[in-house]
């Protein structure tokens, strides 16, 4: 087998290979950014710098920068996919180092605000919900001006007062939930959405692993908590009693934002709240799960047609 030092020496004397060697290094040199870095930087990077590191020059030019070669982060063509070149001049040398490129700055900001959004049961499209997306039709006006004046007030330090998002099916009152956790997040805000009935059902089947504490203590306690449908549930005593009245008495005395999303406005959750699936009416405990929701949240009514159809 022909050595690595004698392959290259019969390549340099071969004159088809020392044409196309020229042609590549002048098409480097020749490259507008090189010529701008080595004018630069022309009293650190004598002639035989430059010509030690051909290859790095050469690496650098191939390569996208501030993806103007790519069409998306997944069809990336650099070396290190997400991250571009940057030409550096360290001790008299050259050096090629690597920083994260303008789209792979924004798919990891939006990987951070997703981790900042915690979702139960709750579909994608409310989860990418943007103010900037929304419809402004004048029926939703107020309640867009509501949800964008929440995020505005809201801060740590302070009593927010919450939102109950009512109206008929489809308005797009869950939309407004995920365009104000998405808005939330860019401020480094964490935010929780959770679906009601599949809530519920959920807290009722952990009675029998023994994590129903576990997980009633994690929402309780949750910095901006957001209800999804609240009234579309099947009511009992044991839901409305021991798992809705007690997130909500926490969350009152603790004075944690709280959101809801329902088809029902206050008067008629407080109907649904006041009859259990066997028939039971108990006013006066729902009158009780409806005075903490009414100190929470602010009644704001979602108008509009049926996005849904």
């Amino acid at each position: 087998m022909e050595r690595i030092n004698d392959t290259l020496k019969r390549l340099a004397g071969n004159e088809n290979f020392q044409k196309r060697f020229q042609q590549m290094r002048n098409g480097i040199l020749n490259d507008p950014e090189i010529k701008a870095f080595l004018t630069e930087n022309e009293e650190e990077l004598g002639p035989e710098v430059i010509e030690k590191n051909l290859s790095k020059l050469y690496e650098y030019s191939n390569q996208s920068k501030e993806c103007n070669k790519c069409d998306s982060l997944e069809g990336c063509i650099n070396i290190m996919k997400g991250y571009h070149p940057q030409l550096v001049v360290s001790r008299g040398s050259l050096e090629v180092h690597y920083d994260k490129c303008p789209r792979k700055i924004m798919d990891d900001e939006k990987r951070k605000n997703e981790k900042l959004i915690q979702s139960l049961y709750v579909p994608k499209d409310i989860l990418k919900a943007s103010f900037d997306d929304m419809d402004t039709d004048k029926e939703r006006t107020d309640a867009i001006g509501k949800a964008l004046g929440f995020v505005l007030r809201y801060s740590e330090n302070q009593t927010t007062k919450g939102l109950y998002l009512y109206g008929q099916f489809g308005v797009g009152k869950s939309y407004l939930l995920g365009a104000i956790a998405n808005e939330l997040a860019q401020k480094n805000i964490r935010s929780m959405i959770v679906y009601v009935p599949e809530l519920f059902r959920e807290l009722k089947s952990s009675i029998g692993d023994s994590t129903l504490n576990e997980k009633l203590e994690a929402i309780k306690k949750e910095p901006i908590l957001m209800l999804d449908d609240i009234g579309a549930e099947t009511m009992s005593s044991w839901v409305r009693d021991e798992i809705l009245g007690p997130i909500l008495q926490y969350r009152m005395l603790d004075n944690l934002p709280t959101l809801f999303t329902s088809n029902m406005d206050f008067d008629g959750l407080e109907h649904h709240l006041t009859y259990s699936q066997r028939g039971e009416e108990e006013k006066l405990k729902a009158r009780r799960i409806m005075e903490r929701i009414k100190y929470l949240a602010e009644p704001v009514y979602v108008n509009g047609r049926n996005r849904r159809n």
